[in-house]
């Protein structure tokens, strides 16, 4: 004798409650747990309104001072008064002061650059390379400008491999007329240093090929052709 199949609204029935099943045991969990689950969500709560308090009520604020502070320097350093925008005096904040008491603010992360830079052009590269290495920013025009720092830090302290990788990478990254040109040329300059003309003349290939209209590739022809020469001359 065939045993009878189960009907389509037994297994509904079947479905529905597991289904109910299922909801009183949350239930019973969320009533078993009542108290801690409220204490959860009310410190995810409290997390999320002091995150936003910092920000808005703390950072923000100095934020705005740092900003106000740090154009002084600014001013002494692109005149070139690299010991007085790096220190400061009576009168205004210095960078390392800046980068010192308005830590966490993204001026502090700029003026942690410029003491890089400062360092740099006052001749200490090992100094120099622990702030510029430790900088980070998304900006295409200062990130890989900073790069190109540290390779120059590299080639003065006759690191000349390390820096043609900082100058690639800063090529690379940046991708425009201004800046990947004239980093390009960097890492040119020095493969012909490291007598590598064959990797000049291909670095001063590509600045043509890519950015002839760029004022590194205006007279471009004239350093393919020499590095070509000394190549055959090697």
């Amino acid at each position: 004798m065939a045993t009878p199949q189960k009907s389509g609204k037994g297994k509904e029935t079947e479905v529905v409650d597991n289904v109910q099943e299922a909801l009183s045991k949350s239930e019973q969990f969320i009533e078993k747990n009542q108290r801690t689950i409220l204490m959860v969500v009310g410190g995810l709560v409290l997390i999320v309104c002091a995150v936003l308090a910092f920000r808005n009520f703390y950072l923000a604020p100095r934020e705005k001072e740092a900003e106000a502070q740090i154009y002084k320097a600014q001013y002494f350093f692109e005149r070139d008064s690299f010991q007085l925008a790096l220190t400061g005096n009576n009168e205004f904040l210095g960078f390392e002061a800046i980068k010192d008491q308005y830590s966490l603010t993204k001026t502090a992360k700029l003026a942690n650059a410029y003491i890089g830079l400062c360092y740099k052009e006052l001749g200490q590269y090992e100094q120099a390379l622990k702030y510029l290495k430790d900088f980070n920013a998304s900006d295409e025009m200062i990130s890989p400008a900073i790069i190109i720092a540290v390779g120059d830090c590299y080639v003065e302290n006759g690191k000349i491999k390390e820096a043609i990788n900082y100058f690639l990478k800063a090529a690379d990254k940046a991708e425009n007329d201004l800046i990947s040109p004239f980093a390009l040329k960097k890492a040119a300059v020095a493969y012909e240093e490291l007598k590598e003309y064959d990797k000049a003349v291909n670095t001063y290939t590509l600045i043509k090929e890519k950015y002839y209209n760029s004022n590194e590739g205006y007279n471009i022809d004239k350093f393919i052709e020499r590095a070509k020469a000394l190549a055959s001359n090697k």
